[in-house]
């Protein structure tokens, strides 16, 4: 256990000018590894030390000035320790095999709400105080902390959300109700919910995922939430996370595929029991699209599209997070469940799996092992050694996944879309025809941008097909959600197509999340256009994390002398300058990644 944990402010340092806070910790943990992964470890030990703000030098720590937030009132910090970063907030083993309990004490000024990943929590207003604790063994990468301008809404009756004042009645009409109906769910199929309370917190556009399964609090960013159908999606695999990932938890960052593989394939059971399978096929539909979108950029020898993934000295584990993490594992415990024959026998499996390791690390053996011996008869026919299918396939084979799960179910959703990407892509256009074929406002969010990505892949289009899709969607998509518009204003790029380039000049002074930005600036990149993408950052960089901005310098520094520092205001805006001509980046792969990825741990 983690006896004691106590954030103050050192008297040296002015609190809460957004950069400069200094943080002591004290230490006396009693740290044990699961016996899942091998034989338990104790020990003692202190430690008192500091961390204060480098700037862009830390990205364990985040500080946020009050412009960087909505409200741009209060300054704003989170962490995030995913997957080695925690280990340069507070000292620790800094390994998933290693689970302990902690307990927290934090100070921090009138006015700054104090929130961390901890099923108990106390707060002394006279003194300024918050008191933590967490009562069950988890990693270190799920000890977070989050301070601002933070107020709550009861949401269900063991859920809140936080979040900043003038994004709450968002967060709460999106959700008041649905995360119980998630959980209920969750625990219908896996048992019970152990963590006792499951809060969100929404943080600014700076929070460098998409969303991040703290146990009892989830962390999202809030840039997602006017996109519905991804909300649902992204908070429901965190939900996922509550059995699968912070209950049990992979050993090794090498198999990081045990948690999202099975927090993937319980995430599309949830939406399966709670929205259909039709919906179910159709989001599986879009991120296998991906992934082998990902397959082909990357090819089908590339070793990190392995389950089992070697770690090499000196490289960040979260590096090897990609769709291959998710997808591919997802596959591989699909197939696992067809084995069985019935989706609710491997409901059952997995029920009694959480049992058995719950508050351990395992390794993909320990999986298996406990699969063969729940289902003997499996055993029995050597099902692990399935010509073609073998387990150990899967795991340490390079390429696609073995099998794909049939997602016939969706294809009242799907067909619609390949039809429309036919009419659009077939020769000769009927631009008329096509365009009259669906009313695409009516569709859901994941068939848009299903239809969406289909024409990124087939980009550039010819220049008449660009143009009437343009004369046919262009104002419809304006109205919709970042995760459809993102991905029109890709096409957009990819097509130099300038008539509608000034939306992608509008988006992007609108926009502060790696998410939305980055796909951008590196399509800008590849091409004719990154003087444009000069001219836009150079507007709109003061906006910007010193992190993103950073990245985005080093995007637009491709292939170009050292970016000068250049005045904002002197700037033309009235039109794109477009004569810079350039060598196109080779490594625009980002874009891709990030569009198709919704990072979440």
């Amino acid at each position: 256990m983690l006896k004691s944990f106590i954030v103050t402010e050192h008297p040296g340092w002015i609190p809460w000018r957004g950069k400069g806070t200094l943080f002591l910790f004290y230490f006396c943990p009693y740290l044990y590894k699961s016996e899942g992964a091998s034989a338990r470890l104790s020990e003692r030990c202190k430690f008192v030390g500091g961390v204060k703000d480098r700037g862009t030098e830390e990205q364990m720590i985040w500080w946020l000035d009050p412009e960087l937030t909505y409200g741009n009132a209060k300054p704003f910090v989170f962490t995030q320790g995913h997957s080695v970063c925690n280990r340069s907030f507070f000292p620790c083993f800094d390994t998933p095999a290693v689970k302990c309990t902690y307990s927290a004490t934090v100070k921090a000024p009138a006015g700054i709400q104090v929130l961390m990943s901890a099923t108990q929590s106390t707060y002394s207003e006279q003194e300024g105080v918050y008191q933590f604790y967490m009562e069950y063994p988890v990693p270190a990468y799920l000890v977070a902390l989050v301070a601002g301008d933070l107020i709550p809404a009861d949401i269900g009756p063991r859920s809140r959300v936080w979040a900043e004042p003038c994004l709450l009645p968002a967060a709460i009409s999106k959700l008041s109700g649905m995360v119980e109906r998630w959980l209920s769910a969750a625990e219908s199929l896996y048992g019970p919910y152990i963590w006792g309370r499951y809060d969100i917190v929404f943080l600014p556009p700076s929070f460098p995922i998409v969303a991040m399964e703290n146990p009892c609090l989830t962390f999202i960013i809030s840039s997602i939430l006017e996109s519905d159908e991804f909300l649902i999606i992204d908070v429901i695999h965190e939900v996922a996370h509550s059995w699968f990932g912070n209950a049990v938890t992979n050993a090794t960052w090498e198999e990081m595929w045990l948690s999202e593989g099975l927090a993937t394939y319980a995430q599309r059971r949830i939406t399966t029991e709670t929205y259909g399978a039709a919906f179910t096929c159709l989001e599986t539909a879009f991120r296998l699209d991906a992934l082998h979108r990902q397959m082909k950029l990357l090819g089908e020898d590339n070793p990190v599209s392995k389950l089992q993934v070697k770690l090499e000295p000196g490289v960040n584990p979260s590096n090897l997070m990609n769709l291959f993490t998710y997808e591919k594992g997802y596959c591989f415990v699909h197939y696992l469940s067809q084995l069985c024959g019935d989706p609710k026998h491997f409901d059952s499996f997995l029920r009694a799996y959480i049992e058995k390791y719950k508050f351990t690390s395992v390794v993909a053996q320990d999986l298996l092992d406990s699969f063969l011996n729940f289902f003997p008869e499996l055993k029995e026919q050597c099902v692990e050694r399935k010509e073609g299918l073998e387990f150990e396939r899967w795991l340490n084979a390079t390429g696609p996944p073995l099998a794909e799960p049939d997602l016939s179910q969706g294809s009242s959703l799907t067909r619609p879309v390949e039809t429309l990407y036919s009419l659009w892509t077939t020769e000769p256009l009927d631009a008329v025809a096509a365009a009259s074929s669906v009313d695409i406002t009516k569709w859901r969010t994941f068939q848009t941008v299903l239809f969406l990505d289909r024409l990124l892949d087939g980009s550039p289009l010819p220049h008449e097909v660009i143009k009437k899709l343009s004369e046919s969607y262009s104002s419809q998509l304006d109205s919709m959600n970042a995760e459809i518009r993102i991905r029109w204003l890709q096409i957009v790029v990819r097509n130099d197509y300038y008539p509608d380039l000034y939306k992608v000049r509008c988006f992007l002074e609108n926009q502060r999340s790696r998410m939305y930005t980055i796909p951008l600036y590196e399509d800008l990149c590849t091409g004719t256009l990154k003087s444009f993408a000069l001219e836009v950052f150079y507007q709109t960089q003061n906006q910007l994390h010193p992190n993103l901005r950073k990245t985005i310098q080093q995007i637009l520094s491709q292939g170009l002398n050292p970016l000068p520092t250049i005045d904002a205001t002197a700037v033309a805006t009235d039109t794109p300058a477009m004569v810079l001509e350039d060598k196109a980046s080779e490594a625009t792969n980002g874009a891709i990644s990030l569009r198709d990825v919704n990072v979440s741990a």
